[in-house]
């Protein structure tokens, strides 16, 4: 048996997030777009910090919450994500996220169309930490890491618009990695200044979804499936709802 997303748990108060799954030891909710998942140099509000506080007020718990971040989303990226809620919990996932036992999948809506319907990517990216960019560099480079991604091409935008609609599966979880893989190859996302400047206007939103996360659960083994749909708004419009919920549905049975 599997569980799907929805609130599996009883909650006392409404939370100021959609909740997706929620048990004693789990906490899969909707990441909103363009709040960061952890505290940055930014000193904006961030989804960790936001969430224990959300678990502190609707449980009505004294002292400091336990929530364990497992998997991050860049600050753009909205969608599926899932917290632990104990630490054990947390080891446990990170260990399924190092097996790759974790499944994340994700679209992008990029620019142009990638050189075949389906393949994998592999490359080496490096972080510089100073700009907080990320490049694909020669294998061996001091203080790069591979990373490695499967893409599929959906769809073209029915607008007759250069876009294309990618359902994307990360086998690493790497810094901007579908955005910087994806624009290597010619493709840079919907809306990405700072890997597809010059395709893209000022105050466009990325258009990266996390459509589904999918792991054992730490405790009952059973299967979590974790789902999202991006907003109904461009560029994500250019595609009908139900070619998103057949993705979702898809992505259930991985």
């Amino acid at each position: 048996m599997s569980l799907t997303s929805g609130n599996e748990g009883r909650t006392p108060a409404e939370s100021n997030f959609e909740i997706l799954y929620e048990d004693n030891h789990l906490l899969g909710i909707v990441k909103p777009v363009n709040v960061p998942t952890q505290e940055d140099a930014s000193g904006d509000p961030d989804l960790l910090s936001l969430l224990k506080e959300d678990i502190k007020e609707r449980y009505q718990k004294p002292g400091n919450v336990y929530l364990g971040l497992v998997h991050r989303l860049d600050r753009p990226v909205g969608g599926a994500m899932i917290f632990a809620k104990t630490s054990k919990a947390a080891s446990r996932l990170s260990e399924a996220v190092r097996s790759r036992n974790f499944d994340k999948t994700y679209l992008a809506v990029v620019h142009g169309t990638p050189p075949q319907r389906q393949s994998r990517l592999i490359n080496t990216l490096l972080k510089n930490e100073r700009t907080n960019t990320v490049s694909v560099v020669a294998k061996g480079t001091p203080g790069s890491k591979e990373a490695i991604l499967d893409y599929e091409v959906i769809g073209s935008a029915k607008s007759g618009e250069d876009l294309t609609l990618v359902k994307v599966s990360l086998l690493t979880g790497r810094p901007h990695q579908i955005r910087v893989q994806l624009s290597h190859i010619g493709c840079p996302l919907y809306g990405d200044q700072k890997y597809g400047q010059s395709y893209n206007k000022p105050g466009q939103q990325i258009a990266l979804w996390s459509l589904y996360v999918g792991c054992p659960h730490p405790v009952t083994k059973e299967q979590i499936h974790l789902t999202s749909l991006p907003p109904d708004e461009i560029p994500w419009s250019q595609w009908s709802r139900q070619t998103y919920e057949e993705l979702a549905r898809l992505g259930s049975y991985l």
